[in-house]
């Protein structure tokens, strides 16, 4: 039932005599006759099948536009999603030569029924849907609905490798009300379309797969289907690396250094407890990003072991600190200790008296010790030699103030002897201190270097 005129016009346009504006004109006509006609009688609230007992089929394609923001700490992942669902709609159908050839329409998406799909594992606060965008509507009934959305779903976060962790993030698609009997939501690709992603600074997509599956729920008998899309993420770690682990490798080095620093300047203990404070700023930052789970991250643990080791370090100064301010009062180095520790321990870690050096250290104990032997004898005949003389001495010739004058002379040696005896003890004992010192320090070294190495090995 095509008007005279309207039917004239058509056949004038298709034939290319009218020009294009007045083809315009007469598409525009049709299109409201065609709308007005579609809708006369059509309802939005009802599943648009001919048959009640037969499924509707939705098909439903997810786009990955972007990854806004992935919130370890509170475990969601925010991303910006194209969702396209496709459907036939049986009330909406045409015959396009009736109505100037019209072959789509594009309309309200309100005008229309439309699946209750939704994010099953949504995050979001306000809960907000897709966009009320347009509708694409063919004369066969196909109906293609493209909405942009932005969803914040909830995404269990595994950080036990932080920051050389990959994390899977599922979103999960489905009806909300109507069973697999009504809707039978199917997914088009077997992947997430992720042509048009924008990268992420942070974030790599690996891939994401999409799954169909089929759910029985404990409220109700009847199966829903849902398309379930696993969204594979690895950390980029460089960022972390140059901010959190670099820094924490480099202080964790100075720690053993602290043993290096002479007992006289008094800062060695200053030294373990400054950069034990600095870890624990870097150990702060990295608790206040992780979620407050059991899985302690990898960076994590390097920290408490540093820490850990640089608080036994500290402990260990102190300790050779006291050995090293061994007084006068001190008792002598015990033999065990002067052989394991004097020689075979200086000899190992390289710690030599001055002048003596590491190529030869068998000539210069050896002619440390000659002298020793030397000097210990020699006290004794000196003693000898002033008693004979006072023996051998003809009382006549003796002054008066003869055995005073022996008595202080034999009191200033003594005094000598006890201050060198002294000396030589307090020497030792720091010697020893100092051996421990070095060999604290290369094993401290040893246990810094394995210690990074296990990190990155466990990283890779």
């Amino acid at each position: 039932g095509m008007e005279p005129a309207a039917r004239l016009c058509l056949a004038l346009c298709l034939a290319g005599v009218l020009p294009a504006p007045g083809c315009r004109g007469a598409q525009g006509r049709f299109a409201y006759k065609l709308l007005h006609d579609l809708f006369a009688n059509y309802s939005s609230a009802l599943r648009p099948v001919e048959d009640t007992d037969r499924a509707l089929n939705v098909t439903l394609q997810v786009t990955l536009s972007q990854i806004i923001d992935m919130d370890e700490r509170n475990q969601v992942l925010t991303s910006y999603l194209w969702v396209r669902q496709t459907w036939l709609d049986a009330h909406l159908t045409w015959d396009k030569d009736g109505y100037g050839g019209i072959d789509s329409i594009r309309i309200p998406s309100s005008y229309v029924w439309r699946p209750d799909i939704i994010l099953y594992n949504n995050a979001d606060e306000h809960f907000g849907g897709s966009m009320e965008t347009n509708v694409v509507l063919r004369s066969d009934g196909h109906i293609m609905w493209d909405s942009p959305a932005i969803t914040k779903s909830s995404c269990k976060v595994d950080v036990s490798y932080f920051p050389f962790d990959g994390q899977r993030c599922r979103l999960t698609f489905g009806s909300w009300t109507y069973n697999g009997n009504q809707i039978d939501l199917r997914n088009q690709l077997d992947t997430g379309d992720l042509t048009d992603f924008v990268e992420n600074v942070e974030w790599e997509v690996l891939g994401m797969p999409a799954t169909r599956n089929v759910i029985t729920y404990g409220c109700c008998s009847e199966p829903y289907p849902d398309v379930t899309y696993t969204l594979l993420l690895r950390r980029r770690a460089s960022f972390y690396i140059f901010n959190l682990l670099l820094p924490c490798i480099m202080v964790s080095f100075l720690a053993p250094l602290g043993f290096y620093l002479p007992a006289d300047s008094g800062e060695k203990v200053s030294l373990g407890v400054t950069v034990l404070l600095a870890l624990t700023v870097f150990q702060l930052l990295v608790a206040e990003s992780m979620p407050p789970s059991e899985s302690v991250p990898l960076i994590g643990k390097y920290y408490i072991a540093t820490m850990t080791m640089i608080t036994a370090s500290t402990a260990l100064t102190i300790f050779i600190m006291n050995v090293h301010h061994c007084g006068p009062g001190a008792r002598p180095v015990p033999p065990w200790a002067r052989r394991l520790i004097l020689h075979h321990m200086a000899r190992l870690c390289c710690v030599y008296e001055v002048g003596e050096s590491c190529k030869s250290p068998q000539r210069a104990l050896g002619g440390r010790a000659s002298v020793g032997d030397a000097g210990g004898p020699a006290e004794s005949p000196g003693e000898g030699q002033v008693g004979t003389e006072a023996g051998g001495c003809p009382w006549d010739h003796c002054l008066c103030h003869h055995d005073t004058l022996l008595r202080n002379v034999g009191y200033i040696a003594g005094c000598f002897r006890r201050h060198r005896t002294n000396q030589r003890r307090t020497g030792e004992w720091k010697k020893v201190a100092k051996v421990m010192d070095r060999f604290f320090m290369w094993v401290f070294f040893l246990m810094v270097f394995l210690m990074s190495v296990l990190v990155l090995g466990n990283a890779a």
